[in-house]
């Protein structure tokens, strides 16, 4: 097979990795810088140029699109889409998880487990938002933040509105969770591809630190999952559309919780602390499900 990586960074561990994995199992991995494609859009031969010229046909496209460019990335992946190659990730499921609210929402409508969540575009009353996720303490997200980035945790019901207060001055789009005290600065990354979390892994935030992200100097393991919490991602995956993503749960007291669904997870930390291949089970999951014209996502809002 010939597969294309859609990549910004050749050099990047989960960009090598699936490189190797691919060529180890015979086939042909090329690595594509996804803002140097540009489009020809015809309503008879749709195609995708680089560096001057056509794109050869690919058999799959495994989209490694980062969240600064996810506008233009799945643009590309669409017009992949339109020209029949099989996508891992399709172009609506990548924005669909890309969109904070937007998964929210889908996860709440096929009744996966949440923390309560607010979100309001000026509230006439603050306390009253925070009083319908539970009160403080609560966590602050910007809807935009990546690698916990614009994600605050307000310790108290003053600094909460604070909080909240100056980022509404600043016109910005937030969520209010509430604050999930028992996970103890924990939660799960499960890695799902296809429908089964092929690995998983407890990441335990840095002392001092209640964010998680290995980026932010978290630690990682291998850990057990409960059915429960296998069922929950696989489920998260499923209502996202998407083939190949990264659900992170939190236990809390009322079972497991989803935080949030990634599109393009990092593989580094999860084939270290679990001493797995995913890189090849990826490649495994093309090699059976790679066909012309084939989504997944079609009619889904």
């Amino acid at each position: 097979m010939r597969v294309a990586i859609l990549s910004r960074e050749p050099n990047l561990y989960s960009t090598r990795r699936l490189k190797e994995a691919g060529e180890e199992r015979g086939h042909t991995v090329d690595i594509i810088d996804t803002t140097h494609c540009y489009m020809d859009i015809t309503s008879s031969k749709p195609t995708v140029r680089y560096m001057g010229k056509p794109l050869p046909g690919y058999d799959a496209v495994i989209p490694r699109i980062g969240a600064s460019v996810t506008f233009y990335g799945t643009a590309v992946v669409r017009q992949f889409e339109m020209m029949g190659t099989y996508c891992v990730n399709e172009s609506v499921a990548i924005s669909r998880s890309r969109d904070k609210l937007r998964s929210l929402q889908l996860l709440s409508r096929k009744g996966i487990g949440l923390p309560r969540t607010g979100f309001a575009n000026y509230p006439d009353k603050v306390d009253d938002l925070l009083k319908n996720v539970g009160g403080a303490p609560v966590v602050i997200k910007l809807l935009e933040g990546t690698q916990g980035i614009g994600v605050v945790l307000a310790d108290t019901q003053k600094a909460a509105e604070s909080i909240i207060e100056a980022f509404m001055g600043l016109k910005a789009n937030i969520l209010v969770q509430e604050y999930i005290k028992e996970a103890g600065g924990a939660d799960i990354r499960c890695f799902v591809v296809g429908d089964k979390v092929v690995a998983a892994m407890k990441r335990q935030a840095a002392p001092g630190e209640f964010r998680s992200n290995l980026h932010r100097g978290g630690s990682a393991e291998l850990v057990r999952l409960s059915p429960a919490e296998r069922k929950t991602a696989v489920d998260a995956a499923k209502t996202m559309g998407l083939s190949l993503c990264g659900v992170d749960i939190l236990r809390s007291n009322n079972g497991p919780v989803v935080m949030e669904v990634n599109s393009s997870p990092g593989l580094e930390g999860i084939e270290k602390a679990t001493s797995k291949n995913v890189a090849g089970m990826i490649f495994e999951y093309i090699e059976k499900n790679a066909k012309p014209n084939k989504t997944r996502t079609k009619g889904k809002g």
